[in-house]
């Protein structure tokens, strides 16, 4: 039976965070660009990348668009009226696993949970701008490529990935140790920023931004239809890595794993185990959403008590990374995504291996952008 959401609810679930919305405004840009890869001032692309210089909270970087100018030596200006028009007639592609593929990429590659949101995204919440992306959405919700992005773990595939010869992640033998250090040192950083940060979320700073269970778990992802892992192509805050190693991660049958489906989810796990974290991510996270109030996240020793792991389904990071998530129906309390991957599973279970067959990936010029290929036997 399919289980996966309707058209509609799935268009309303690209429409309602920043990531998911940034998708939707790079999907546009990539059927543009395809069919004219030359931008002008009249063209949509141009449009957006002046209106969003202008709306970029960065001052170094919005001052930049007054270094360009038209044809008349005047500063070149376009509203968000504009930008939306352009965008109403613009003829979209019809979605392909590939294109799907670079606008996912291209909106996780630009996420940021540490300070404001760039101008970009800014430009896609706009009325003006959602009103016309709601259009994209239902185009590209009608799509089967797209259906299994409301899916569970795939059990059958999942594969590790590591960076530039960096170490695999080990998997534990005592998991609920690791988490525990981990949560001591969750209590220990929260102590010490309730001190030295004080109170004001406008203050600034520099923490931990990130929601996910603790670096040293293994994480993984299913392959693709291109036969690339999701967590080679689909990567946070990537660091311009050339190289990579994807290994197999074998999953016995009959481990829980908790989906996240949606922002309800995950609100249900902080509900249910929450672990205070308010003075160590309040002034990343108010700079990114405007809560001022208190932050939690899960105890992952709690959830790993109750299961073996915790999968973030495409369609809810869309949806829910980087949103202010209230905790409870309260105003006061709130959590976030930030850090995750699309599919990526975290485990909390010993009772997993690795197999030994790596391949290893390297990033070529395919002559339209870069692409992740098998690396030659030269460079392997």
């Amino acid at each position: 039976m399919d289980s996966s959401p309707s058209a509609s609810r799935m268009a309303q679930l690209l429409l309602a965070g920043p990531r998911g919305r940034r998708f939707l405004l790079e999907y546009a840009l990539a059927s543009e660009l395809e069919r004219n890869p030359v931008r002008t001032d009249e063209t949509f692309g141009q449009a957006v990348v002046y209106a969003s210089y202008r709306m970029d909270p960065d001052e170094m970087t919005a001052s930049a668009v007054f270094g360009w100018v038209t044809s008349d030596g005047q500063p070149f200006e376009v509203t968000v009226d504009e930008v939306a028009q352009r965008l109403k007639t613009l003829e979209l592609l019809e979605p392909t696993p590939w294109r799907l593929r670079h606008a996912v990429g291209a909106a996780v590659d630009s996420a940021r949970y540490w300070q404001e949101p760039e101008g970009t995204d800014i430009l896609a919440a706009t009325p003006e701008m959602l009103r016309e992306l709601y259009r994209v959405a239902a185009h590209i919700a009608a799509s089967t490529f797209i259906r299994w992005w409301c899916t569970p773990v795939d059990m059958s595939g999942q594969y590790a990935v590591r960076w530039e010869d960096t170490p695999l992640k080990t998997i534990p033998e005592n998991v609920q140790e690791t988490l525990l250090a981990a949560r001591h040192q969750i209590h220990t950083e929260e102590r010490w920023a309730r001190v030295e940060r004080g109170s004001d979320p406008t203050a600034g700073g520099s923490g931990e931004w990130w929601s996910h269970p603790c670096f040293t778990l293994p994480s993984s992802t299913r392959l693709l239809s291109d036969g690339l892992p999701a967590g080679l192509r689909f990567v946070e805050d990537s660091l311009g890595w050339e190289h990579a190693d994807s290994v197999e991660l074998i999953v016995p049958k009959g481990l829980r794993v908790f989906e996240i489906e949606d922002a309800a989810d995950w609100a249900s796990l902080c509900a249910q185990f929450p672990i205070e974290v308010t003075a160590q991510k309040r002034p990343e996270w108010y700079a990114v959403t405007g809560h001022t109030g208190r932050w939690v996240v899960p105890d992952w020793v709690q959830v790993a008590e109750h299961y073996d792991g915790i999968h973030l389904q495409v369609g809810a990071y869309l949806a829910a990374a980087g949103v202010a998530i209230p905790i409870d129906d309260s105003t006061d309390t709130a959590s976030m995504i930030a850090g995750w991957n699309p599919d990526e599973t975290y485990w909390f279970s010993s009772n997993i291996n690795y197999d030994h067959q790596y391949t290893r990936w390297e990033l070529r010029d395919a002559g339209t952008g870069m692409v992740w290929k098998p690396a030659s036997p030269e460079t392997s």
